[in-house]
């Protein structure tokens, strides 16, 4: 009888020092895959090589995913129909979850492939689960508009939508932009509208602080170049 494909989805650290997030049956995974298809083959080998250093990395195929989709799409159902037990990372976190391999599961997904979720730090739940926002009714933005009018208008709908249904409205932004944006959301919202920014989630520096608008103008803090996630409730 033919082995089924199985696709393990392995969380990677959201910080370099934060391997103790990690659970250690991935390893187990790790040890199991045969291929991997990764958002950064460099940053994906030498996190590999944290977890396991026995590993002998150029045994192994790799392919980047987020470069010739169609063409790596491919490749990953050819490795599927030669029942191959395959293995997706992502830069930092869970994979699927605001992260191009989810272009890799639905196609596992309709090609009846086993898949394994594995459980690992995902930034978003993270910052949720500790801001004391509404964790029964919110929504992730992923990246809002980077022109100010337009991303001011994002804001208000926001800050509107959540006035109405009590929801909490989660968004990140490229850490070199992360000023920008905290400075268009001090300038755009109520003054009674709470903020969560969680910073270097996992790491020895991490921060999360939910304070209202009115407060945060006060002291306001510097997150250049941090990873950061916002979450924004009225």
């Amino acid at each position: 009888m033919k082995t089924r494909a199985t696709v393990y989805l392995i969380p990677t650290t959201l910080d370099e020092e934060g391997l103790n997030s990690l659970p250690h049956y991935i390893l187990d995974a790790v040890k199991s895959t045969e291929v991997f298809f990764v958002e950064n083959e460099r940053s994906a080998r030498r996190f590999l090589k944290k977890i396991w250093r026995e590993m002998e990395i150029d045994r192994y195929q790799w392919f980047v995913i987020h470069k010739l989709e169609e063409e790596v799409k491919q490749e990953f159902l050819k490795q599927i129909q030669q029942s191959r037990q395959i293995g997706i990372l992502s830069e930092a976190g869970c994979p699927g979850i605001a992260d191009p391999g989810q272009i890799l599961v639905a196609a596992a997904q309709e090609a009846g492939a086993l898949i394994k979720p594995l459980v690992g730090p995902n930034s978003i739940l993270l910052a949720l689960m500790a801001s004391g926002m509404n964790g029964q009714h919110f929504e992730f933005h992923g990246y809002i508009p980077i022109d100010s009018q337009e991303r001011a208008r994002i804001l208000r709908e926001l800050e509107m939508t959540s006035r109405k249904q009590g929801s909490a409205h989660i968004f990140i932004e490229t850490p070199y932009r992360n000023n920008s944006l905290l400075e268009s959301i001090l300038k755009t919202c109520a003054h009674s509208t709470r903020l969560c920014i969680a910073v270097n989630l996992t790491g020895k520096s991490e921060s999360i602080q939910t304070k209202t608008i009115e407060t945060w103008r006060k002291a306001v803090p510097e997150i250049n170049k941090q990873p950061a996630i916002f979450i924004l409730q009225a």
